[in-house]
């Protein structure tokens, strides 16, 4: 199912969500202007685990080295269908967690979730030396929350089976339930395996920026904005007001 667009509108300008899209576009043309400099770029900028685990043993965890590569790998791309499909789950779920949190909660949100994310997949993969480089921990993280905040929306998605093409409306509970899902059944499958140390999916980023999305969203919630989520009518929300960050 390839998603499309959402049914909640915002009601103010996401400029920190698209702020995030450009950065990782500005990223991503830097990559492709790069040529035979993109593997030494993706070297230093990528999430290593071994190599940040070794940093930690030798000098401890407060090191600007060691950090670094948690919030620069999230705006690395390793191809045009990373990027896009990245992009686009962002610019549809994103506008939406950001009109609910607020500007400034938003942004500190979707950078500490891809941090976070990147911990788990070190976490997994403490012997792995590939890096691990793109935004999907960060907008697991929105994606997590958007369930949380928003699980009667519909999600109008694409489905696509050989010569049968369909739009159809999902309800976004079921949708990011069974994202999940697919991400915790993949990275149980891989653990330990040939994937979790030699490249691949980094499928417990996602699974943990997801987690970590749910369960970290309502503390950054402005306080008028606390309590039950706005309900869905008619493709709009309605709920209490709201503030920004």
């Amino acid at each position: 199912m390839i998603p499309l667009r959402d049914t909640i509108p915002s009601s103010r300008f996401p400029f920190v969500n698209y702020a995030f899209m450009a950065l990782c576009a500005l990223a991503w043309l830097n990559e492709l202007r790069a040529g035979p400099e993109l593997e030494p770029m993706i070297r230093q900028y990528g999430l290593i685990p071994r190599r940040v685990l070794a940093l930690a043993d030798r000098g401890g965890p407060f090191q600007t080295a060691l950090f670094l590569p948690f919030v620069s790998s999230m705006f690395l791309h390793g191809g045009w269908m990373h990027f896009v499909g990245n992009m686009l789950y962002l610019w549809i779920f994103g506008d939406n967690v950001e009109d609910r949190l607020g500007h400034v909660r938003y942004a500190l949100f979707y950078l500490l979730g891809g941090a976070l994310a990147g911990a788990a997949h070190v976490a997994a993969s403490p012997d792995s030396v590939v890096p691990t480089i793109g935004a999907s921990g960060a907008i697991a993280a929105v994606m997590g929350a958007y369930f949380v905040l928003y699980p009667r929306a519909r999600i109008i998605s694409v489905v696509l089976l050989i010569f049968w093409i369909r739009v159809i409306s999902i309800p976004a509970f079921l949708y990011l339930a069974l994202w999940f899902a697919l991400q915790l059944l993949s990275g149980t499958v891989e653990l330990g395996g040939a994937s979790a140390t030699d490249g691949g999916v980094a499928w417990w980023a996602h699974a943990g920026g997801f987690a970590f999305g749910m369960s970290a969203v309502w503390l950054l919630l402005p306080p008028a904005s606390q309590g039950t989520p706005g309900r869905i009518r008619r493709g709009r929300r309605v709920g209490p007001p709201r503030q920004d960050g």
